[in-house]
């Protein structure tokens, strides 16, 4: 009897509410820790460090504000307060996504032991290839986002505002959580492929099944996109949409290797 059998709903209810403290707990940590400290540079020997230097008032977050701010926001537009917190709170925001996104590793680990106990020593290996590249494709959607998403639409969306000849503001918890909707957007919906390759592994869908519903999919997606969007032009709506289709087309391609992978090697052992 294997030890997932011989645990009850109460051992493992208990398990994963241990999990999911260490998941929090790490969450935490780093987002205190981003919105606490600074990284300030020292030279030894040479060599230029980082040592972590408690300041709130110019902390991580902050940093990682000022280059949003910098690098996202079209020329001539500002960011403004205009109630006591804003600030302070998108602080939170952004803490909170650097810790979410350094604490992925710590994420799929817990992710991976919680069910690891369930599944077959061959299905193991399959595993490690889901939770590994999960990490860099949560990553990836952020930094597509970041250099070739919002860019284009925060300038696309301003430029109506330049033609009518007003000033143009945007409050700062307005910015950050714009920002934020589409690294998270992006950093999830990245993980379609993985998605779909787990979904492979339990052996419930067919391979085929992804590549005969793949016109319903893509009409998904294109809804989805048109959705999160924050314009109705149907320009904007592509850049989410249109890395999805190619997204479910790299994961209906990969099920379809597996399972030719795992059919010639029945085979092999056959013969």
């Amino acid at each position: 009897m294997s030890m997932v059998a011989e645990m009850t709903l109460r051992e493992h209810l208990e398990e994963l509410r241990v999990r999911v403290i260490r998941v929090a707990v790490s969450i935490m940590i780093i987002t205190i820790f981003a919105m606490s400290f600074d990284l300030r540079p020292i030279d030894i020997g040479g060599v230029t460090l980082v040592y972590p230097y408690p300041d709130p008032v110019h902390s991580i977050s902050t940093s990682v504000t000022f280059f949003m701010q910098n690098t996202l926001l079209p020329e001539n537009v500002g960011l403004i307060q205009i109630a006591p917190g804003q600030a302070f709170f998108s602080q939170i925001y952004v803490s909170a996504l650097i810790g979410l996104t350094v604490s992925i590793p710590i994420i799929m680990k817990e992710v991976a032991g919680f069910i690891s106990p369930a599944i077959s020593p061959k299905t193991k290996t399959g595993l490690l290839h889901v939770f590994l590249p999960s990490i860099a494709l949560f990553i990836g959607g952020i930094v597509f986002s970041y250099f070739l998403v919002i860019p284009f639409i925060l300038d696309f969306l301003y430029r109506y505002g330049e033609s009518l000849n007003v000033a143009t503001f945007i409050t700062i918890n307005d910015f950050i959580s714009f920002v934020m909707q589409f690294f998270l957007g992006f950093g999830i919906s990245f993980q379609l492929p993985i998605i779909m390759y787990a979904i492979s592994l339990t052996n419930t869908l067919s391979p085929r099944f992804w590549r005969n519903n793949f016109r319903y999919a893509a009409l998904v997606l294109v809804i989805f996109g048109a959705l999160i969007t924050p314009d109705g032009s149907g320009v904007t709506m592509w850049f989410v949409s249109g890395p999805m289709i190619l997204l479910y087309l790299a994961g209906m391609l990969i099920v379809e290797r597996r399972a030719a992978a795992a059919v010639r090697i029945d085979i092999e052992n056959n013969t």
